[in-house]
């Protein structure tokens, strides 16, 4: 939950934004196509302070921005998503959406996607201490853990399959002001995402359905966001704040 030494932002923006924390209709649908084929009040961050490690990952997947114009364009080798480089909320929001339901489970374990995640992630400037922003992104990373992808009962599950996902987000990206945001460079952003499952039965042959989901995020684009060190990203550059658990319309 927010911090109590910033309650002017705990009272007015969660009010707002209600029990709202990560897209738990992807995880329905994942856990329902696997069984069936083969800042927030509800978030309590850790006690600790520390800053998360960003690890420096090196992974087939879509991107949205152009070639060499991302973080690392290696980690599509891992079935990942790479991270755009760009200050255009739009551009960063579509490749956000895909990669968090975008993996390979022939190609890297769970533990790995998700560290991998993890340097997409930068903190809540609406908080004033820095202590308390590392503790809501680790918050929001845990909740990631979570709430957004599938638990690992489900990842195996999958893997016992030769099981990949890859998300394409379709049509317009809705983009709306953040509660109590004074610096105006966070956004909150709804699109639309297919997700195309692919399997292989007990001959190896493939076999692929997609489903649908609708999916919100918070980014932040301007110069308080905090780059992926010793990476060609520099501050202004569009990262992650978090995922909610429902879409939120305007």
């Amino acid at each position: 939950m927010m911090s109590a030494r910033n309650p002017r932002v705990a009272r007015t923006t969660w009010a707002v934004i209600g029990g709202l924390v990560l897209v738990a209709g992807i995880i329905a649908i994942i856990v329902g196509a696997v069984t069936s084929r083969g800042p927030d009040a509800t978030v309590t961050p850790p006690a600790s302070s520390d800053p998360t490690p960003q690890p420096n990952p090196t992974a087939s997947a879509p991107t949205t921005a152009p070639p060499g114009n991302v973080v690392d364009a290696s980690v599509a080798e891992r079935g990942w998503v790479p991270e755009p480089i760009t200050t255009d909320a739009e551009t960063y929001v579509q490749a956000v959406l895909a990669a968090a339901s975008t993996f390979d489970t022939t190609r890297s374990s769970r533990d790995e996607w998700l560290a991998y995640l993890d340097t997409w992630f930068t903190p809540d400037t609406r908080y004033e201490s820095e202590a308390d922003r590392a503790e809501t992104m680790k918050a929001s990373q845990l909740e990631l853990r979570q709430g957004v992808v599938p638990p690992q009962e489900v990842w195996d599950s999958l893997a016992g399959q030769d099981g990949r996902v890859e998300a394409d987000v379709s049509g317009d990206i809705a983009l709306a002001e953040v509660p109590e945001d004074a610096s105006a460079q966070m956004r909150i952003a709804t699109g639309d995402v297919e997700l195309t499952f692919t399997q292989t039965d007990g001959t190896g042959a493939e076999s692929s359905y997609t489903e649908d989901a609708r999916v919100s995020v918070q980014v932040l684009c301007g110069a308080d966001s905090v780059p992926s060190p010793n990476t060609s990203q520099r501050a202004g550059d569009c990262k992650l704040v978090r995922f909610f658990t429902e879409p939120l319309e305007s």
